[in-house]
């Protein structure tokens, strides 16, 4: 289409092209479970940082979607990575548990005053432009080079892992792209700022916070799409990074050498970055090209049944663990990569089609905090479920739990049910 090569070519796209190629260069991803593994905590303990970090997402994430609405989005993002920045400075010098709660809350921090505002301005510039018609297409195109920056990230931390003095150097080195970023979003048009009110005014500020937010949780089909995606995503960013120590115990067990010079823990971290890479490589692809989904389906059944599919495969990933299975487990960890990137697109056009301009940002919030409450639960659960029993338990346990809440969650967001209210 000729319109989307105008896209394409559009300077302030580009800009938020690169802005998320930027903030998915995070070289200690790959890698952060068995660096706090590395340093004494359980899976228990690793899960109760989890929710130390969403839980200060949770707590500012309405307030931080007002905020910038009303006061202004690009002061919202700058003050967002100034936070990552300060997160990553601290696990670097982190050695005990204090100190890493502390790098978690940061980052949790910066979690907040990020998500849906700069869904927001992409929203707000399609608009100006009169090409919001096209958000589906323009964000599958941003995120697959956030995808592409996370690929990167994992082929690049490979070199630092093996080469840095040690683990922990990785996170000071990951505070050169958001350095990148912080000067990229600085240089924003000022139309995307959309600042309402240039003095904050509390009382107005959680008094508009409050009625936006009941606005919204009225709209059930709204509200429905919502706590699937969010759902969705918590548990899939619970369990992500147990890639790392199920790759651990399967090379021990399945004793396969994938590089011989080099020694277990070695091949671990470069099998990680490698996996990591791939990952996000394939998860690009198919995030870029997630609206072709749409063309057969509507995008709302398509959003349904990726829920569906990610029970079945995290049944069937418990199945590989109890059989160590290495290369299956590997296959059904890439699928759910795939699925989680071909839904998020469709989750962005599916709820803009229910909310109005002034609940975009809100909204977006509303979805990343509900996924903020689930990961505080999910964490400690999880990692206390696989310390007491087997991951692989856990698996299997959360196919069936997926399978039965997304069967609820289709009833909740049936036509029947919604006109019977």
């Amino acid at each position: 289409m000729i319109l989307h090569n105008e896209i394409k070519k559009d300077h302030q796209i580009i800009k938020f092209c690169f802005y998320g190629f930027f903030k998915n260069l995070k070289f200690f991803e790959p890698y952060l479970i068995i660096y706090l593994i590395g340093l004494g905590l359980s899976l228990f303990q690793i899960g109760i940082l989890y929710a130390i970090r969403e839980a200060a997402t949770y707590a500012l994430e309405i307030p931080s979607g007002i905020f910038a609405d009303h006061y202004g989005k690009k002061k919202e993002l700058l003050l967002c990575f100034t936070f990552y920045i300060a997160s990553f400075i601290a696990l670097f010098i982190g050695q005990s548990f204090i100190l890493i709660a502390l790098g978690m809350l940061l980052y949790g921090l910066g979690e907040a005053f990020r998500s849906g505002t700069h869904k927001g301005m992409i929203l707000s510039y399609l608009e100006q432009k009169g090409w919001y018609s096209e958000k589906g297409f323009v964000y599958a195109r941003t995120r697959s080079f956030s995808l592409l920056g996370s690929s990167l990230s994992g082929f690049l931390s490979i070199l630092f892992v093996l080469n840095l003095p040690s683990m922990r150097w990785i996170f000071l080195m990951s505070t050169i792209p958001y350095l990148f970023d912080f000067f990229l979003i600085l240089s924003y048009p000022e139309s995307l700022d959309e600042a309402t009110q240039k003095h904050f005014k509390f009382k107005e500020f959680w008094q508009t916070s409050l009625k936006q937010l009941k606005a919204i949780l009225k709209k059930r089909r709204l509200l429905g799409i919502v706590i699937s995606a969010s759902s969705y995503d918590a548990i899939f960013k619970t369990i992500k990074d147990y890639i790392q120590p199920i790759m651990g115990s399967l090379l021990v067990a399945s004793s396969i050498s994938i590089i011989s010079d080099f020694t277990v823990d070695q091949q671990l971290k470069i099998s990680l970055g490698i996996l990591y890479g791939l990952f996000y490589i394939l998860s690009s692809i198919v995030s870029r090209n997630s609206y072709r989904l749409t063309k057969k389906s509507s995008a709302e059944t398509v959003f349904n049944k990726l829920y569906e599919l990610m029970g079945v495969g995290l049944l069937l990933l418990g199945v590989a663990l109890r059989q160590n299975m290495l290369i299956a487990s590997i296959l059904v960890f890439l699928s759910l990569y795939l699925m989680m990137d071909a839904r998020r697109p469709i989750f962005v056009d599916v709820s803009s089609d229910y909310m109005t301009k002034e609940e975009r940002v809100t909204t977006l919030s509303i979805e990343s905090q509900f996924k903020s409450l689930f990961m505080i639960v999910f964490g400690p659960v999880f990692g206390f479920i696989a310390d007491t029993w087997q991951i692989s338990t856990l698996f299997l346990t959360l196919g069936v739990m997926v399978l039965v809440f997304g069967a609820l969650l289709k009833r909740f967001n049936s036509d029947k049910v919604a006109n019977a209210e």
